[in-house]
């Protein structure tokens, strides 16, 4: 079986890990991680989907707080405060850094994203999960989130990283942009890989600032219409809350309703204009599934909360369960 899956960072991680789980060893896996939420500190490209995907699988990532090392210490970044360095706020850890420095001495001598990516992942992959799967950006070219928001009386634009880290996601959201992604390409092998897979899965990440990038990677979204393999998601929204992070700031700025119906609607019917075929809701949000088949995308309630191995490689079933029967209706 090939699958491809579409994936943020900390949520995105955990459920490819119950997908490895719930396939067998010669399936095909290639995750195409978000790249929106880069950027440039210190004169280094930092990429935190993408690590929490290679950390998460290599067996790498601090458990506790779901991103970063494992036995991280923070003495560079006690530095940089010490100096008064205005991004100070960032959490460059130290054994994190030496992949940043790693990736931007690849990218300035002429690597591309993709090879970058590849070249970290070597090192983690013997051994670990990511030896099963191919990690792939959705973009080689440079995309950032900017969120439009009120600080201190005064309206600015603010990084997306800067909006999540230094404010924590406490100021309001006017409105989200990506720039960079009208002139973006996908990155090689993602379009190749969406044409020939049998199941493209959307994992429960965040709808605005990690799945909703790749999505509006010029050439992905049709991609995903134009491909034969069924398209399922899997609600980031149990019971009218973000599972984690700040998708609730970010639907309730835009307008959009905070539920697991509003979130597939917001990706839409492939029967329609969208890209998803099947969704998944939890159990407390049964009563959303006459909305969500009225839609025009199958719809099925089981538990989604991740709680251990075992609880998300039934997800990670299940949500194959749900392509198998679109694949034989």
């Amino acid at each position: 079986m090939r699958i491809v899956v579409l994936s943020g960072g900390v949520g995105g991680s955990r459920f490819i890990r119950g997908l490895l789980a719930a396939t067998a060893p010669d399936d095909d896996i290639t995750v195409v991680a978000n790249t929106a939420d880069d950027l440039w500190l210190f004169g280094l490209r930092v990429c935190p989907d993408l690590d929490t995907v290679m950390y998460t699988l290599g067996d790498g990532i601090d458990s506790g707080r779901g991103w970063g090392r494992t036995q991280e210490t923070w003495n560079a970044k006690e530095e940089l405060a010490a100096y008064g360095a205005p991004q100070a706020w960032f959490g460059l850890g130290d054994r994190d850094l030496a992949t940043h420095l790693v990736r931007s001495d690849l990218l300035r001598s002429g690597a591309g994203l993709t090879e970058a990516t590849d070249r970290l992942c070597r090192r983690w992959a013997p051994g670990t999960d990511l030896d099963r799967i191919r990690l792939l950006p959705m973009t080689e070219d440079e995309v950032e989130t900017w969120i439009s928001t009120t600080v201190d009386g005064q309206d600015v634009d603010l990084h997306f990283q800067e909006f999540w880290i230094r404010h924590q996601a406490s100021v309001p959201v006017h409105a989200v942009t990506q720039r960079g992604i009208e002139t973006s390409r996908p990155a090689p092998g993602v379009q190749e890989a969406i044409a020939f897979a049998d199941v493209v899965i959307l994992p429960p990440s965040n709808p605005i600032v990690s799945v909703g990038p790749i999505l509006a990677v010029p050439g992905v979204r049709e991609a995903l219409r134009g491909g034969v393999a069924p398209v399922v998601g899997v609600s980031p929204i149990i019971d009218g809350g973000a599972v984690r992070g700040m998708a609730d700031q970010l639907l309730a700025g835009l307008n959009v309703e905070n539920s697991a119906a509003a979130v597939a609607e917001l990706h839409g019917s492939r029967s329609g204009d969208g890209v998803l075929d099947g969704w998944l809701v939890d159990e407390s949000d049964a009563d959303l599934l006459p909305r969500i088949t009225g839609a025009g995308i199958s719809a099925r309630a089981v538990p989604l909360w991740m709680r251990d191995a075992a609880t998300t490689q039934r997800l990670a079933e299940d949500t194959l369960d749900l392509a198998r029967g679109l694949v034989r209706g």
